[in-house]
């Protein structure tokens, strides 16, 4: 069974993730995205901590994370969260997978902590720096945020979806909007912002030594797919999955193929013989 939260203090808040399969030695670190929390991954972890030490994060003013700055939780703020957590549990490698904003955390810790790095997953998410029309977006939405957060938040998480998938999946939908409500309105500015003000990791991808692993949806209007094929271009060792009938989250919207590669990659990232192609993934 899933484990319950974990509390630790950190500059007068507290930081809430989760720990699972901790019998195992091969650690996975899960960052979501943006308005979300640690529980989009419960039913990946619950496969994948069978065989692999699962720690789930909730990130900065999201789930039950405390909000550090009203202003901006930047990307190097947030991999000094990540490292702490992992520094309380003992864990000194890891493969860190990061979905859309978690992808730009897991960046931003590879680069600062490369030494704990075995690999470097990105779900929907790029190493590039917000453009001047992205950042003028993000404006916008922090202004949205100020005047009809609800509704912002109601008409954002769908969209995440593609279109083929948003019926099968409206539960997890709904869940995911209720739990987004909960979110304060100085929290999602500071996220936005962190993202906003962003340095490109394309440099550290294309010196990077360790395996990086992308996942992408066809049908995601936020990555162009030419975006996506040039990223996998980028690092010396580079793993590449596209999926039809997937847009924003992966995870979600084909949870089988992406927990396998998933399993794949940290697999090979710790030099294992023999990846998952015939492994049974329970749950």
């Amino acid at each position: 069974m899933p484990e319950k939260h974990k509390t630790l203090p950190f500059n007068g808040r507290t930081l809430h993730y989760r720990v699972e399969g901790r019998d195992n030695t091969q650690t996975v670190v899960l960052l979501h995205g943006f308005l979300q929390n640690l529980s989009v991954w419960s039913a990946l972890s619950l496969r994948l901590m069978h065989f692999f030490r699962v720690v789930s994060i909730d990130l900065p003013g999201h789930g039950y994370s405390d909000s550090y700055n009203n202003d901006c939780h930047s990307m190097d703020f947030i991999s000094r969260c990540i490292n702490e957590v992992l520094i309380t549990e003992g864990i000194t490698d890891c493969v860190i997978i990061g979905h859309s904003w978690g992808g730009y955390a897991a960046l931003t810790y590879a680069e600062n902590f490369e030494y704990n790095v075995k690999g470097i997953g990105l779900l929907h998410s790029v190493a590039m720096p917000d453009s001047e029309e992205k950042k003028q977006q993000r404006l916008k939405v922090c202004e949205e945020m100020r005047k009809h957060r609800p509704n912002f938040v109601l008409e954002f998480i769908p969209s995440l979806f593609a279109q083929c998938n948003q019926a099968v999946l409206s539960h997890e939908i709904e869940e995911i909007k209720e739990q987004a409500l909960d979110i304060t309105t100085e929290a999602i500015i500071a996220a936005q912002m962190g993202m906003m003000r962003r340095s490109s990791s394309i440099y550290f991808l294309s010196r990077t030594t360790v395996p990086v692993m992308f996942i992408y949806g066809k049908q995601d209007n936020r990555i162009p797919l030419e975006v996506a094929t040039a990223m996998a271009t980028v690092p010396a060792y580079s793993q590449l999955l596209l999926l039809d009938n997937v847009a924003h989250m992966s995870h979600l919207e084909n949870p089988s193929a992406v927990t396998r590669w998933i399993a794949n990659f940290v697999m090979t990232c710790y030099n294992k013989n023999g990846a998952c192609d015939n492994l049974t993934l329970i749950g």
